[in-house]
């Protein structure tokens, strides 16, 4: 089953992934994210931060380096902008490689942080060699719809799962025209799924982290969904559940009830 669920292609860059990527915002550890390496993870997205993550992805060379699949990126902050070219130079240095399969522009909450000078450099960085493919995370959805029609980026990073669902008719139409790729990435809902809401009742069961992601990961449109485990504990339970395949279509619809509950029970930032 692992060999067609979870192997895949980032849209038409012809990257090849395996759909369930690694995140290190909990920070496991860095024999995590060997752990995930030998598992056959191979997308890492490393924020910057996460210097056990930047560690290990240091030490790659030769086919490991080829084979891995690095996402990294600049951040779009509150009160100022990272200047996108002068961040790829810092993150080259910062993980010793010689070039980014994935350069994000993070954190865009509205079109108009989309900037003259960010759409340039977008597309400069689309043009550079030392990076294989450009992206943004962004949380306007319609927004993100018009960019993928548009042919503005090779792909997209944006929020899905069962609570956060209109990505499927706001973003996912759209991708095919381009074959933009698409990462996805709080397939808990930042664990709200995995909690049991107001007003569920107590004789029903709730969905396990395992279901979260395959729900997320059932959708075709999705090449990548992001797992941030805790521990290796937590990313061998994840990988585990994944290499299961499609959730079953009953599992599917309790899914999309549970997350209906949720988006009622706690509907800010949906």
């Amino acid at each position: 089953m692992e060999a067609n669920f979870l192997s895949g292609t980032l849209g038409a860059t012809g990257i090849n992934v395996h759909r369930l990527g690694l995140s290190a915002s909990y920070r496991p550890g860095e024999r995590t994210v060997r752990r995930a390496l030998d598992e056959g993870v191979n997308y890492f997205f490393a924020y910057g931060f996460d210097t056990h993550m930047i560690r290990v992805l240091r030490e790659l060379f030769g086919d490991a380096r080829e084979t891995a699949v690095i996402a990294t990126g600049a951040y779009n902050y509150i009160l100022w902008q990272q200047d996108l070219r002068q961040t790829l130079e810092k993150r080259l240095r910062q993980l010793r490689t010689d070039y980014i399969d994935v350069f994000h522009f993070l954190g865009v909450m509205k079109p108009k942080q989309m900037t003259p000078k960010v759409l340039d450099d977008l597309e400069a960085l689309r043009h550079d060699p030392r990076v294989r493919a450009v992206s943004v995370s962004i949380h306007d959805r319609k927004f993100a719809g018009q960019l993928a029609a548009n042919n503005s980026l090779d792909c997209l990073m944006i929020r899905y799962n069962a609570a956060h669902r209109g990505a499927e008719t706001d973003i996912f139409p759209h991708l095919e025209k381009h074959k933009t790729g698409l990462v996805s990435y709080t397939a808990t809902r930042w664990t709200w799924l995995l909690r049991r809401v107001k007003g569920w009742p107590k004789d029903r069961p709730i969905p396990t982290a395992g279901q979260c992601y395959r729900f997320v990961l059932s959708n075709p449109r999705v090449d990548v969904c992001l797992t941030a485990p805790r521990s290796e504990k937590q990313l061998l339970e994840n990988l585990a559940a994944a290499r299961q395949g499609p959730l079953p279509e009953d599992e599917m619809q309790f899914m999309r009830e549970y997350g209906d509950a949720v988006h009622c029970a706690a509907g800010w930032f949906m």
